[in-house]
């Protein structure tokens, strides 16, 4: 019998297998394991950045309404467990050691197999099929693309709806560097005669996502052309806005902050009116109403203090920069914003460091421990901020920080989602430290 940390462990283990593009090795896998992910109703959603909010959205809606609804998403933030959920409630320990109990003896002996053994992120996938469908069925399940798309492991699904939300220059060395190779492969998950959803705005991007959907004769539904979002106000915690379809013309309000969270809802609104139309659903627009404002996501402008002021955000590409930058012009330009900076060396970080400079006051870079992670020096070196600093431990450099923090500054910590994980448990502890002086 396994426990649950040797279960996590056998499961980080398979990371010494890489990423393995391809989909033979994962077909075969659940063939051992009675194809479970053909019994499932699901909803695919890749894209660049936003897959998780936009999860987020569409699983509070559909909760309102009712239904049981499953979650796949990556990284996890705080927890493993968090990457295979039910109505946000990841994973019993008890659970995911049964289920890696089933599936450790069939990935091992696929070893001499003519695909080889199933890398650690086709053996999480295989364990959420299995879960959803045959240990804890519910009524759908929505699945978060892990890299790309067309060779991802879980585009063996059939959904009811795909959904593409953005394309960004990210994961270059698996996607390729122009935004055409990327958007090919995030278009990758179009499958025959299933509608497609896409937040996507850059011409030539968009251009191959319409080829796809054409190619595969499945609908295509483009924001800001088939559906529409415009900012009515920005509310102290979040965003009020009008969305405008055919057949909906509705006002909604967000807990979330940023006009790219305005897109992200409308993207899973626009999933509610398709499964609705076909009565896959039977959702009100109180739900709609409701699930928005219920939703948020961990490290995405997640607030953790008011006083002071305190964010975290995970923008960790330089389309999350963008969208972290508009956001800081948007809400705090008549405040001191200073930001504290981590990331992963291999992302194009100079164009990111440089464009986040333009909307912050001062800026800290950090490094923590993590494989591949940049070291502060590096980071430091790619600044031109004239109020730039090295900080080589961010815990005292957080502890310094936090008590001095006037009613006009924002404390913003940014960049991998891998650092924010160690940060957030950290921080919530020592503002409740700070609180208690």
């Amino acid at each position: 019998m396994l426990t649950y940390d040797k279960a996590v462990e056998w499961i980080h283990s398979r990371l010494r297998l890489g990423i393995k593009p391809g989909l033979e090795r994962m077909q075969c896998l659940l063939e051992k394991l009675g194809n479970p992910h053909e019994k499932l109703k699901t909803v695919h959603i890749g894209g660049t950045n936003g897959k998780g909010s936009t999860v987020t959205y569409l699983r509070n809606i559909l909760q309102e309404a009712g239904y049981s609804v499953g979650t796949f998403t990556s990284p996890y933030f705080e927890r493993f467990n968090e990457r295979i959920s039910i109505n946000g409630d990841p994973v019993s320990d008890e659970d995911l050691t049964f289920l890696v109990e089933k599936i450790k003896p069939i990935a091992e002996s696929m070893e001499q197999s003519e695909w080889g053994s199933p890398s650690e992120f086709e053996v999480i996938t295989a364990m959420s099929f299995y879960y959803f469908a045959e240990m804890k069925p519910v009524d759908l399940v929505l699945y978060e693309v892990g890299l790309g798309g067309r060779l991802d492991s879980t585009n063996v699904i059939t959904p009811m709806v795909s959904v593409i939300t953005s394309i960004g220059l990210d994961h270059m060395q698996f996607l390729g560097s122009r935004l055409e190779d990327i958007a090919y492969e995030k278009a990758g998950i179009i499958k025959r005669s299933v509608p497609v959803i896409a937040g996507v705005h850059q011409k030539e991007a968009a251009d191959v996502i319409k080829g796809r959907a054409l190619e595969m004769d499945s609908d295509l539904f483009e924001l800001g052309k088939d559906f529409s979002v415009e900012r009515l106000s920005i509310l102290e915690k979040g965003e009020k806005f009008s969305y405008h379809s055919p057949s909906l013309h509705e006002t909604y309000e967000l807990a979330m902050i940023g006009t790219h969270q305005m897109n992200n809802a409308a993207l899973a609104i626009k999933v509610i009116e398709l499964l609705s139309e076909e009565h896959v659903i039977n959702v009100e627009g109180t739900h709609i109403n409701a699930g928005l404002k219920k939703s948020s996501w961990p490290g995405r402008m997640e607030l953790l203090s008011d006083k002071p002021e305190i964010y975290i955000d995970g923008a960790h590409n330089p389309e999350g920069i963008s969208a972290l930058v508009k956001t800081i012009q948007d809400r705090f330009m008549e405040k001191r914003v200073t930001v504290l900076f981590s990331a992963l060396n291999d992302k194009d970080l100079r164009p990111m460091i440089s464009h986040l400079e333009e909307a912050v006051d001062a800026i800290g870079f950090t490094t923590f421990d993590f494989p591949r992670v940049a070291s502060a020096e590096e980071l430091y070196g790619l600044s031109s901020h004239p109020d730039k600093v090295k900080v080589s431990r961010w815990k005292e450099f957080l502890q310094e920080k936090i008590p001095g923090l006037k009613e006009n500054e924002v404390l913003l910590i940014t960049g991998s989602l891998y650092f924010l994980s160690e940060v957030k448990p950290y921080l919530l502890n020592e503002l409740k430290n700070y609180r208690k002086k």
